[in-house]
């Protein structure tokens, strides 16, 4: 971990920045706001969590992107015996947090309730991992955080990447050209499809609300699945030097790989961007303009009326709003820095992205 002259440790972000000669204001502020209210919830929250429970928080305030417009969206993680109480527990939780003037999760139902250990972990693929199972657990691994008690959240992370290492078979017994765990990649990949195919069930659904989605398609959602592709490619760009194998050298041991995977996913989506922006292929330009552009979307959030033009806008409008053009723009940006980033700067990311990436 690099340092600063106080001895204090320097983010990725922070060293970024350097690398790009930039500051960024609104990730900042975010990132800031995200911790204040991270606190102010365990306060709140502090004799609410029963045994075998956490509460999780998800979506930008577990990301550090947390603006005032923010929705919080959170679940009881319940990782034991059902018990008639957690309902009433998840209502005096949504009281408080209805007292305190958060912002309510959406509609959809996958937050701001109960989620259960058994479905996220034993349901991946098949009928029954129905598309709210599929975006708690991986939503669960990408961009969540427990607020007080932990332990709940932790056992349940460790188990389901436990799943995804020990059942694939290609990781285990397979070749060892490149260490990459593929039934987790094809899951976050399965799980992106799905978000974008939603956003236009939803469109036609819900028409309101749409341009505030689309946005958040175009920036934080791809984000979480740029997060989720370098999580599954970290190995291979960070974790060489570690001691994944067992003493014979022939195979991958299990605990050693979860216990890298659960580090790498300890990482904030941004941070994880940060991190390998920071190999020397790639250019300072290219740091700018995925940065730039992730700050001027949060800068958007940020502001109350561009946020709630976005809320509002009718369809119709889609050509002709300039806010709407702004965030357009946005996106451009920050799709064509990823398409420098994993495309033509980085011969191994390059490499990655297109074997295990794209087919």
């Amino acid at each position: 971990m690099t340092r600063d002259k106080g001895g204090a440790p320097r983010s990725a972000i922070e060293r970024i920045g350097e690398k790009a000669g930039r500051s960024w204001p609104s990730i900042e502020a975010a990132a800031r706001l995200s911790a204040e209210t991270r606190a102010r919830l365990a306060a709140l929250l502090r004799e609410q969590i029963p045994c075998d429970t956490s509460a999780v928080v998800f979506g930008s305030l577990a990301r550090g992107e947390y603006t005032t417009g923010s929705d919080l969206d959170w679940t009881l993680l319940i990782d034991g015996q059902a018990d008639e109480g957690h309902f009433s527990q998840v209502q005096a939780i949504t009281k408080i947090l209805r007292g305190a003037k958060f912002h309510e999760p959406g509609p959809t139902g996958v937050f701001g309730n109960v989620a259960f250990s058994h479905p996220i972990l034993h349901q991946i693929g098949g009928q029954e991992d129905t598309n709210k199972n599929t975006t708690q657990r991986i939503l669960l691994l990408l961009e969540s955080l427990a607020i007080g008690t932990p332990d709940a959240h932790e056992r349940v992370l460790r188990l389901v990447l436990s799943r995804y290492v020990e059942d694939d078979r290609g990781l285990l017994y397979g070749s060892k050209r490149e260490i990459i765990p593929m039934f987790l990649l094809n899951d976050i990949v399965r799980y992106w499809r799905t978000v974008a195919v939603d956003f236009v069930y939803k469109q036609r659904e819900r028409s309101s609300g749409w341009a505030l989605r689309n946005a958040k398609l175009r920036m934080s959602r791809k984000l979480i699945f740029v997060s989720g592709l370098i999580t599954c490619f970290s190995f291979e760009l960070f974790g060489k030097d570690r001691a994944t194998w067992t003493d014979d050298g022939e195979r991958i041991s299990t605990p050693e790989f979860v216990r890298f995977l659960r580090e790498r996913i300890r990482v904030t989506p941004l941070e994880s961007l940060a991190e390998v922006l920071l190999r020397p292929s790639i250019s300072a330009e290219t740091a700018r303009m995925l940065f730039d552009s992730y700050n001027a979307f949060l800068a958007l959030l940020s502001n109350e009326e561009e946020r709630d033009r976005l809320k509002q806008l009718p369809l119709d409008e889609l050509g002709s709003d300039p806010t709407f053009r702004r965030v357009r723009d946005i996106g451009r940006e920050f799709q064509g820095g990823l398409n420098r980033l994993f495309f033509e700067e980085d011969p191994e990311l390059r490499k990655l992205i297109q074997t295990y990436g794209v087919f």
